[in-house]
């Protein structure tokens, strides 16, 4: 049976036709088989909730190729939608899932990223079919594991995914921020780790943000009185005061430390994205090189939780790359088809591994096979290409003549 359900229509551009009865009234249902599910707030656009549709409803009269946004009183459950308001007879009927390009209906105005979230889903599987796949595959008589609660798959089948995400996985995200004169942004709410920053130049060329050694962000500020120590509220915890260390940070002239240029001449250097021949870039030779460039620094605050940058960088244009775990939101909770097989022998190994009296060989033979699947996904999903590896070696060859 073939695993494609959406037509082409349905795929790349978001929509589903129907055609209503040949009597006019109420009580007519379109049942919907895109891969998305319809989020339904309301069908009034008066009404807040009407915000949350991830879809428009749109209808023309039988044979005028107008569509207008039919907002008379229908609902959604379980991907069909019942009219409960009038419906002419004959009536073409679509509904356009959200787009950033505004759809193909309605002039246009289905405006959301509903139909691009589900592109490129083929090669993804739902966490909760790993979960159905390894009990149909793995758990009953005759097979790997006897008997297991669906819950401990589940269990075993998240830290899976938590797993995979630091090292396997396309687990990686990113955001656009530009930095506040505060010279701090928050981490994102799924933020496990950080991959790398770059802040980006008028060109869209990005240039790497290192982390400094040169200063810190203190994690408690508490107020001291004449002798130095710390002083108390009226409900016995410390007073906390204002960070001198990070202050000093951010009033320095960071012109001083490397003996660099200026944010202006910056952006005449990088505006074409390349040194232009006025100035060498982190040209003091001899000094630690984590220290000798122009790129600016950054620190994580960890007592507020917070990117914090050095002066040279504030009003800038960064990109953060981070690593989440896979189970923040329900759009993440899936796993490439790539490591599906990696997957089912995590959870085996994991299943027969803490049940008391198991053979030993069995657990180790569980170990290897897990270790050797997973070895398979990070190949798989390293996505190396012989030719542009070709390509970046060619410039190995050059002999650079002194």
């Amino acid at each position: 049976m073939a695993l494609i359900t959406e037509n082409n229509r349905q795929y790349y551009a978001g929509s589903q036709g129907f055609m209503s009865s040949g009597s006019a009234g109420a009580g007519q249902t379109f049942t919907c088989t895109f891969d998305t599910n319809l989020v339904f707030g309301n069908y009034n656009p008066l009404e807040t909730n009407y915000a949350l549709n991830n879809f428009k409803l749109y209808t023309a009269a039988a044979g005028v190729a107008t569509y207008t946004e039919y907002t008379s009183a229908y609902t959604v459950a379980n991907n069909v939608i019942t009219i409960t308001g009038s419906l002419a007879a004959n009536t073409s009927v679509v509904v356009q899932l959200k787009s950033t390009e505004g759809g193909n209906y309605g002039n246009k105005d289905a405006y959301g990223s509903t139909v691009e979230e589900n592109w490129g889903s083929y090669s993804y599987i739902k966490l909760n079919d790993v979960i159905d796949n390894y009990m149909v595959g793995y758990v009953g008589d005759g097979k790997l594991v006897n008997k297991v609660k669906k819950s401990d798959v589940l269990f075993f089948a998240k830290r899976a995914l938590q797993e995979f995400s630091y090292d396997t996985l396309k687990s990686i995200k990113s955001q656009e921020l530009t930095i506040p004169l505060s010279l701090s942004v928050p981490m994102p709410q799924d933020y496990v780790n950080y991959v790398d920053i770059h802040w980006v130049d008028k060109a869209g060329i990005k240039h790497i943000i290192y982390p400094t050694t040169l200063t810190s962000n203190p994690y408690s500020i508490p107020l001291q009185d004449s002798d130095g120590i710390p002083t108390q509220s009226n409900f016995d915890n410390n007073l906390k005061g204002t960070s001198q260390i990070e202050k000093r940070w951010s009033d320095n002239n960071l012109k001083e430390i490397n003996k660099e240029i200026n944010n202006t001449y910056l952006d005449t250097i990088y505006n074409n994205g390349f040194d232009n021949g006025f100035g060498i870039l982190g040209g003091q030779y001899g000094l630690q090189p984590e220290v000798s460039q122009v790129n600016g620094w950054f620190t994580i605050n960890d007592r507020e939780n917070k990117f914090s940058f050095s002066s040279d960088l504030s009003d800038r244009l960064i990109i953060l790359n981070y690593i989440s775990d896979g189970l923040a939101l329900d759009s993440d909770t899936r796993v490439p088809k790539m490591a599906e097989e990696a997957m089912y022998a995590y959870i085996s190994h994991a299943i027969i591994s803490t049940r008391s009296n198991q053979p030993e060989y069995i657990v180790n033979r569980l170990s290897r096979e897990k270790s050797a699947k997973l070895r398979n996904a990070k190949i798989r999903l390293s996505n190396i290409k012989l030719d542009e590896f070709t390509q970046v070696m060619r410039g190995k060859s050059k002999w650079i003549k002194s």
